[in-house]
């Protein structure tokens, strides 16, 4: 329950005997005086959840580039100090874990304020009427009595004055899993709650990094970004028509895929576990915008086809339903692995004439043999050397002799 104005926050729970705030504070100062850059000394960060499963959260924690702990001790030059507020990190309890918030909402906060919230947002009218909710943070006294605040109300309340709204995962981008066929929830993104014409107080639509659980770097370096745009000190990082960092969410899985030169060449897995491309055991990589390939998972390890594993479209908005059944060839896969197997037949036996030829060094030519003892290399046979001797004329050709 929220202290009335004037009077003294509960202190019940608060086992640390410290806020969040002056916790943050005391260890920024271990590091030494900081160098203002910038209008904001310090940033206040709500974190909101609501039908989620605390994946975003823990992807989150995981990050590297930068790392939570490097935004929360004032580590990073010209980014002002984070006062991360969260449920499952927060060092105070009860009403004085609220009071940030309703601070906020009064417009007592005396600092700018950010809100990231995680998982859909759920139609709370259609719980209120059986005096329930599906999601809240929090508790009021209206007529007497208590009552829960949904955290989608707490977005109303506080969406106009915050200095940008983020949405991390999937489910608080485009609704995600809650919001499936069939759900009774009325589960939506914040671009769905807020509205098209939603800006923040410093003019910015809602900010999506999606993801099922999206990359933790993703979320901490779009949090950089925008940081230093609001400090003034950096240009408004380029977002895509759907919201998303442009620079994280530009190419597709498949172009950066370590299995994508597979696909060229039309060789493709028949089960899990084979290293070729996947495309053919149910992968929807070719249309998916992610980065995971090329930046791994966790500290720039893993990722799902790193490690064997299909994409199922995790961080686009017709997840899940327009993907699945998952694990199920993809329709369009039948007349584009087609094309590259087609193509794969003349490709495949040019580049292995290839690589024989260039697999040999011009002496171990001279001596007819190749002086390793782990075995003998396969022999350019009389037909790649015919084919060599066309290709090298037409390499060779329009260079001058000394280049040869």
């Amino acid at each position: 329950m929220i202290a009335p104005p004037g009077q003294p926050v509960s202190q019940v729970g608060n086992v640390a005997g410290i806020s969040q705030e002056a916790w943050a504070t005391i260890v920024a100062a271990g590091g030494g005086p900081r160098t203002k850059i910038g209008p904001f000394d310090r940033v206040h960060v709500f974190w909101l959840a609501g039908m989620s499963c605390d994946g975003c959260s823990i992807a989150v924690l995981g990050a590297t580039t930068p790392s939570v702990e490097s935004l929360l001790t004032g580590s990073l030059p010209a980014i002002p100090l984070v006062f991360l507020h969260h449920t499952a990190v927060q060092l105070e309890a009860g009403a004085a874990y609220m009071e940030p918030m309703w601070r906020a909402w009064r417009g007592e906060l005396g600092d700018p304020y950010v809100i990231v919230y995680e998982g859909s947002l759920a139609d709370e009218s259609l719980a209120a009427g059986s005096g329930g909710y599906w999601s809240a943070v929090g508790e009021e006294e209206v007529d007497g009595r208590l009552r829960q605040v949904p955290s989608a109300e707490w977005v109303r309340r506080l969406a106009p004055g915050a200095a940008a709204v983020i949405a991390i995962g999937t489910c608080a981008t485009w609704g995600g899993i809650p919001a499936a066929f069939g759900n009774v929830t009325g589960s939506m993104g914040m671009m769905d709650f807020l509205g098209k014409d939603y800006r923040s107080a410093l003019g910015l639509p809602v900010v999506n990094i999606p993801g099922c659980s999206p990359v933790g770097d993703n979320f901490t370096e779009t949090v950089a970004a925008v940081l230093l745009f609001l400090q003034g000190v950096g240009p408004l990082p380029e977002f895509d028509e759907l919201g998303r960092p442009a620079w994280l969410f530009g190419e597709t899985v498949h172009r950066n895929c370590t299995r994508a030169g597979y696909y060229e060449e039309g060789t493709f897995a028949e089960a899990y576990g084979d290293k070729e491309c996947l495309v053919e055991i149910g992968c929807w990589g070719p249309v998916v915008n992610c980065n995971i390939t090329s930046r791994g998972a966790i500290n720039h390890v893993g990722g799902c086809m790193n490690v064997g594993g299909v994409c199922i479209g995790c961080t686009m908005p017709g997840f899940p339903d327009r993907f699945a059944p998952f694990y199920k060839k993809p329709p369009g896969s039948t007349f584009s692995a087609t094309g590259a197997k087609l193509t794969g037949l003349f490709i495949r036996p040019l580049r292995r004439v290839s690589e024989r030829d260039r697999d040999r060094t011009a002496r171990w030519d001279r001596a007819g043999e190749v002086p390793s003892g782990w075995g003998a290399p396969p022999r350019p046979t009389f037909v790649d050397r015919l084919i060599h001797v066309g290709y090298d004329w037409i390499r060779h050709s329009g260079t001058a002799a000394k280049d040869r």
